[in-house]
């Protein structure tokens, strides 16, 4: 496999079906996970510079290295279940090409010692779940795997595919958060150490195994190698997911789904937990975390929807926030009561209710929009999870993007846009989308 070309994970994606242990084999070759030497595959991770695709990008050698220094023989947990509505990469990938996701969690029981391993996928995700069924029939029978991993279908929610929740889960609960500390890698599943990998971290790790770490180097940039997968959607002629090289201009990116910034009103980053960014500044974001950070943002679960042209964004961010507050765990109060109260108040400013509210001498103590900017430093930091921290993230970043679009609406009420039907299909969970070249 080339090292500069893409895709790398979606290298013989099947579409119909999940590709055979044969077809597997035949193009990413015969090396067996189990005969890797789990100090150099930790080396050789590190070394590539791999940080977690789920959403936080902790780098992914030191959390290996780390369980594999446990005290008890560890536990490792494949995370597909991908609770973010509008990502579908993760169900892609395992739908498509389930056997390199195996590899990798084969790969992370070598690295860390561990003796059980787990494989957890949405409910939602019945293509995901039957393509890995097939997969783990076929390894078990080629006794491709020293450790047998179990499947485990996690419900839609989402806060299910939180760490604490899965381990909650894996623990006989339900899959909602725990506090922390003890954080999973500490004490997890059965007590023991628990390493929960994104899993296409895991089919990341698969590749580096086989071809290194300047291989996984040669394309992405120094500081956020290798590549990701996406999640394109909204206000393109051609949405789905993609394979890109890290440092991916926006624009081209949307661009190649037959989109155009310059025509949008905005795109929405990283997913429900993600960050708005106007037209003018997405055409000069590169898809890297160096550059996403100087702009508050981050590739996060790797989201981009573009905001149609003719959508009201104010209209949209209610819309998200609504459903953030109604997915809360229910288990602590500033989440509970703080992001309803957020989306109470901001869905007054978009129905017209609060229109006038703040204006005006001696007003502006009932400014809705001033109550949920401190709200949001009320609730920031205050959850078990950090549900509450990614919703008030979200809406933030609305406010400051889209601060003409909120004050038009307090002064005047809903707009044009209001009225229409959302042009911005957004799912309240996502599926396996297609995979685009």
């Amino acid at each position: 496999m080339s090292a500069a070309a893409l895709p790398r994970l979606l290298a013989g994606a099947d579409p119909h079906g999940g590709a055979t242990l044969r077809a597997h084999l035949d193009r990413h070759g015969l090396a067996a996970p189990t005969e890797v030497d789990p100090k150099w595959l930790v080396a050789e991770v590190e070394r590539a510079g791999l940080r977690g695709r789920g959403g936080a990008a902790f780098p992914t050698a030191t959390k290996l290295a780390v369980v594999g220094h446990g005290r008890r023989r560890p536990v490792v947990v494949a995370n597909g279940s991908e609770g973010e509505p509008a990502s579908a990469k993760d169900a892609t990938l395992l739908a498509q090409v389930p056997h390199l996701v195996l590899d990798g969690l084969a790969l992370a029981v070598v690295a860390t010692g561990a003796g059980s391993a787990h494989l957890c996928v949405a409910a939602g995700a019945p293509a995901a779940r039957d393509a890995l069924a097939a997969a783990l029939a076929e390894r078990a029978a080629a006794g491709r795997d020293a450790v047998a991993a179990e499947l485990v279908a996690v419900p839609d929610g989402y806060v299910s595919g939180e760490e604490s929740a899965l381990v909650h889960l894996l623990n006989g609960g339900r899959a909602v958060p725990t506090a922390v500390p003890p954080r999973p890698f500490e004490r997890g599943v059965g007590g023991r150490p628990t390493l929960i990998q994104n899993v296409e971290t895991l089919a990341h790790v698969a590749l580096i195994a086989r071809h290194g770490a300047d291989w996984h180097r040669a394309i992405g940039t120094p500081h956020d190698p290798g590549s990701a997968l996406v999640t394109l959607r909204g206000a393109v002629a051609r949405p789905g997911v993609r394979e890109i090289a890290l440092g991916t201009s926006l624009e081209s990116l949307v661009a190649h789904g037959g989109g155009e910034l310059a025509r949008s009103r905005g795109v929405l980053l990283g997913g429900y937990f993600g960050t708005w960014l106007d037209p003018t500044e997405a055409r000069r974001v590169t898809l890297d975390a160096e550059s996403l950070r100087t702009r508050g943002a981050s590739l996060g679960c790797g989201v981009v929807a573009v905001l149609p042209a003719d959508a009201c964004p104010v209209a949209e961010t209610v819309r998200i926030v609504r459903w953030l507050a109604g997915e809360s765990a229910g288990q602590c109060g500033p989440c509970v009561f703080g992001l309803a109260a957020i989306a109470d108040a901001l869905e007054q400013v978009a129905d017209g209710r609060a229109r006038g509210r703040g204006f005006g001498r001696g007003r502006r103590g009932d400014d809705p929009l001033a109550r949920v900017r401190r709200w949001c430093g009320e609730v920031a930091g205050r959850g078990a999870c950090r549900h509450p921290d990614g919703a008030v993230r979200l809406v933030a970043s609305a406010l400051k993007t889209f601060d003409a679009d909120f004050e038009d609406h307090l002064r005047n009420g809903p707009c044009g846009a209001c009225a229409r039907p959302s042009s911005f299909p957004l799912p309240q969970f996502g599926g396996a989308l297609e995979a685009a070249a």
